[in-house]
């Protein structure tokens, strides 16, 4: 008895870990992708068909609050809107160019011709200095404009070459202070990067270097992807909240139980088609999970109010999950709800740590810079002695000089000139 438990045991074990093995990729991918993602699996077993998940009668399938609640010239393009959108990385900056980073017409301007001379790779190829002398700009003035793109995403962006985009990415990366200095070094001589192998942070830098993109466009190479919502959110007639499965593009998944031959390698393929079945039905639930998560902690966006700050780790936590697994299941993955179709990352803040976000630092910043001594501004020194403080984490000065100038605050010594003026 206490043999055949065990010998159950190890099968059950044996099931999961195979049904985990498809699950990872299955859940990673977006949902126009899962036939793609799905393939390979499907080629290496006889026994299993998979039908499209794709419907030409789009309307069918969404619910009449979010068609009725979603703001498009017609019907059609109410239906498209919410089923099928395109974000080509033009689109992408274009949105970011409305920042503060291009308060002026003048850098605005500048920064739409940026956009528009960036190679497929997105490296700037444009004509800087016949722009200047149309526009009565110094190339100077422009190319600080240009720098301006190392605070966009994708990090890299509008970079002259592969080095100068890593030095962009280098500024919003995770490194120490003790290893910036190498970090720049090995970056402006690529070539002889080894010859720095000897240095004290040298393991610290390839490990940053190691999560750089290259090139700097590599998510948007195919322009203009098909983005499809995994989950419809919307608001029944008695006010309840309703969370809902795109299950209409899902693909299918057919199992020939019946092959018509006897042996044991078919008996595995079927084994392993009923694997394929429970990782699609895993990433069914862990996504509505999520999805009731996002509806628990973001209910005022939902009703008309802003993004609250919400972490990768609340959620795991919740899950019993490792945030990287979070991480995965709402990369590539949209909402589609009465205001629209979201990314769900667009869900989530960037933490400082654990409890803290970059919208409660830069507020905090606003509120310090607003009401410091005019005669004598609050260095960026200051300023994150100060953050420390107050939210008790660990950061680095160029952390905070970058949030100052995504906030488009002035460095100290600036602001005590423009004090003076007024």
């Amino acid at each position: 008895m206490a043999q055949l438990r065990q010998t159950q045991s190890v099968e059950n074990k044996h099931k999961l870990s195979n049904t985990l093995r498809n699950w990872l990729p299955i859940l990673h991918s977006s949902l126009s992708d899962l036939g793609e993602a799905m393939a390979p699996f499907v080629e290496a077993n006889p026994v299993v068909e998979i039908s499209s998940g794709f419907e030409e009668d789009f309307e069918r399938f969404l619910p009449k609050k979010i068609i009725s609640s979603s703001v498009a010239n017609s019907r059609t393009e109410q239906i498209e809107a919410l089923t099928i959108q395109y974000r080509s990385l033009f689109d992408v900056l274009d949105e970011q160019i409305d920042s503060n980073l291009f308060p002026t017409p003048k850098s605005k301007e500048a920064a739409y011709f940026v956009v528009a001379n960036l190679d497929e790779n997105g490296y700037y190829e444009g004509e800087s200095e016949l722009f200047c002398k149309l526009n009565g700009m110094t190339l100077e003035e422009f190319e600080k404009i240009r720098m301006r793109f190392a605070h966009l995403d994708p990090v890299g962006i509008a970079a002259k070459n592969l080095q100068e985009s890593f030095l962009f990415q280098l500024e919003s990366s995770d490194v120490s202070d003790e290893a910036y200095s190498l970090a720049t070094k090995v970056i402006k001589d690529l070539e002889n990067i080894y010859a720095y192998s000897d240095e004290k942070n040298f393991a610290e830098v390839m490990r940053v270097l190691g999560t750089f993109k290259n090139p700097p466009a590599i998510e948007y190479l195919e322009e203009s992807s098909q983005v499809i919502p995994d989950l419809m959110i919307f608001f029944n007639d008695d006010d309840s909240i309703e969370v809902k499965l795109n299950d209409a593009y899902y693909p299918t998944i057919n199992i020939d139980t019946n092959y018509g031959v006897t042996h044991e390698y078919v008996s595995q393929k079927i084994k392993e088609a009923k694997g394929l079945v429970d990782a699609l039905d895993m990433r069914k639930a862990t996504l509505y999970k999520v999805g009731l998560m996002i509806v628990e902690y973001q209910y005022e966006f939902f009703t008309g109010g802003a993004i609250m700050p919400l972490t990768l780790k609340t959620l795991a936590d919740e899950f019993g999950h490792n945030p990287s697994t979070i991480s995965r299941a709402i990369a590539n993955k949209y909402i589609a709800c009465n205001r629209g179709i979201y990314a769900m990352k667009e869900f989530f803040t960037t933490a400082i740590d654990e409890d803290v976000s970059n919208a409660a630092i830069k507020e905090f910043v606003i509120n310090l810079v607003k009401n410091e001594n005019r005669k004598k501004p609050l260095s960026d020194m200051k300023l994150l002695e100060l953050i420390q403080n107050k939210f008790k984490v660990e950061m680095v000065r160029r952390t905070i000089a970058k949030y100052r100038k995504q906030l488009n605050i002035a460095g100290s010594s600036e602001r005590k000139k423009l004090y003076q003026l007024h």
